[in-house]
């Protein structure tokens, strides 16, 4: 190998930033789920249906990051 390969550093950002992102955004949307249940005690079960919805996609998004990651550290597509 003649050059430099930064597949460990790309890899390690597609998770990483993915996992933050995750972290950030299941954080607000909780918070607001707990303000929203203290403002209206009645609507609990739509809101909290609502948001398992969200955190649910919320984590996908970050679970199919990662899976992509691993599948360039394991089987580099853009090696000639």
């Amino acid at each position: 190998m003649t050059g430099f390969d930064i597949l460990p550093l790309g890899v390690s950002l597609l998770i990483g930033i993915a996992a933050f992102g995750s972290c950030i955004g299941i954080g607000i949307v909780g918070s607001k789920f707990l303000e929203g249940t203290a403002r209206q005690p009645e609507l609990v079960d739509t809101l909290q249906t609502k948001f398992f919805l969200i955190a649910g996609v919320t984590d996908g998004a970050f679970i199919i990051a990662t899976g992509i990651g691993l599948w360039f550290a394991t089987s580099n597509p853009f090696r000639g």
